[in-house]
């Protein structure tokens, strides 16, 4: 099972999410934006990395959320979720066609990838609590 880091991005009460490319794997869905770890790569450097890359943005990143295992005849990751804030740079999206600051209440309104489903879950009910 592959790792795949996801960051939970936030600033002002609300959480960063991503849309995929239309021709990508999962495309038109929304995701956290992360990404595979590279061999003997700690997930939270690997995390930083992918964020830069994908976005611009250095990142701080935060508390461990969760290990969401996905499993399907195409796919099998299991994606360590943590907390962010972004430290310098601004945001311009490479991998996605369109970014969102959204409440996460409002997340399950959006059509994520299931991987990220459990964690919209986890986070639409932190914020309903």
């Amino acid at each position: 099972m592959q790792k795949v880091t996801a960051a939970v991005i936030e600033e002002g009460g609300r959480v960063l999410i991503a849309r995929r490319k239309a021709a990508d794997r999962f495309g038109g869905l929304w995701e956290f934006p992360g990404g595979k770890l590279e061999p003997g790569e700690a997930p939270e450097a690997g995390l930083r990395r992918e964020i830069l890359e994908e976005l611009g943005v250095e990142t701080r990143i935060g508390g461990f959320l969760g290990a969401f295992p996905y499993d399907s005849s195409r796919l099998s990751i299991e994606l360590l979720a943590y907390r962010a804030s972004i430290e310098r740079g601004e945001l311009r999206p490479v991998d996605h066609d369109e970014i969102v600051w959204a409440r996460p209440v409002d997340l399950p309104g959006y059509e994520f990838t299931e991987p990220d489903r459990p964690l919209v879950a986890l986070l639409a009910a932190e914020a309903a609590s």
